[in-house]
């Protein structure tokens, strides 16, 4: 059985909530990731943070990133999966909430995060054409 585990991005990092936008930005340069998992306090997931957000829901909104948090831009139900689930279970996941990023927990603990670049490397031609039409069509 392929895992959660199996196919993640390994070394995934938390955002505090805290933090402004632009050092999420700072952090997503450093990293060569495009989005990262929020934390609050307690070290849980309230949300995801991505490039496009920083840009489209600060900077084009005519906002200051170094004055809004990652916090301020979390919004809705956030999504993980186990890292023992299944890789079925992976894709069943990104595709009924059409979200392309997901974030993989062990013991409470963010242990990595899984893209479609992981999905395309890791699955087969017809599970990644499945994925892509389930999650870009209109």
């Amino acid at each position: 059985m392929t895992t959660a585990k199996d196919i993640m991005h390994p070394g995934a990092r938390w955002l505090p909530q805290h933090e402004t936008l632009d050092r999420a930005a700072q952090l997503m340069r450093d990293e060569n990731v495009g989005a990262l998992p929020i934390a609050d306090e307690n070290e849980r997931l309230c949300g995801i943070l991505t490039d496009r957000d920083i840009v489209v829901g600060c900077v084009a909104e005519g906002r200051d990133p170094a004055r809004v948090t990652a916090g301020d831009m979390a919004k809705g139900t956030p999504r993980w999966i186990d890292a023992n689930a299944d890789v079925s279970e992976v894709l069943t996941m990104m595709k009924d909430h059409q979200i392309r990023r997901l974030p993989v927990i062990e013991n409470k603990r963010l242990v990595g995060m899984i893209s479609e670049a992981d999905l395309a490397r890791h699955l087969s031609d017809r599970q990644v054409a499945e994925f892509a039409e389930r999650v870009y069509a209109p």
